[in-house]
């Protein structure tokens, strides 16, 4: 059993940062490829990013890539999401996820363990 609080939401202007954090409870955290979703008012949550359960593997939304990096300190049972350049689209709650596979982890049905979703507002 895992369980996920995010933090680090907030208000932001366009072109500014946020670093999001994920707090994961258990001492199998690190046994989980974890990742991190968004959903943005009327729309259908979507992949952002995920990571293995090592740090060693990354992926990334191309509407993300070379924007926000995913990392994770396992000693802290903690992952992050450093999100730069941000803009109006990026505007959503975002939500990390715990996963016990290490493949297909663009897909939101391999994920076992959710969080409860953080608020991050970016104004143009």
């Amino acid at each position: 059993q895992v369980s996920l609080v995010e933090s680090g939401g907030g208000l932001v202007q366009a072109g500014g940062s946020l670093r999001l954090s994920c707090a994961g409870s258990g001492r199998s955290f690190r046994n989980y490829a974890m990742g991190w979703f968004r959903q943005a008012p009327g729309k259908e949550r979507e992949f952002v990013a995920a990571i293995s359960w090592s740090g060693g593997d990354t992926d990334y939304a191309d509407s993300v890539k070379g924007r926000f990096t995913i990392s994770r300190d396992n000693s802290k049972n903690t992952m992050f999401l450093q999100m730069n350049s941000l803009k109006s689209a990026d505007t959503a709650v975002y939500y990390c996820a715990a996963s016990g596979s290490s493949s297909r982890l663009l897909d939101q049905q391999v994920y076992d363990y959710w969080g409860q979703g953080t608020q991050v507002t970016v104004s143009s």
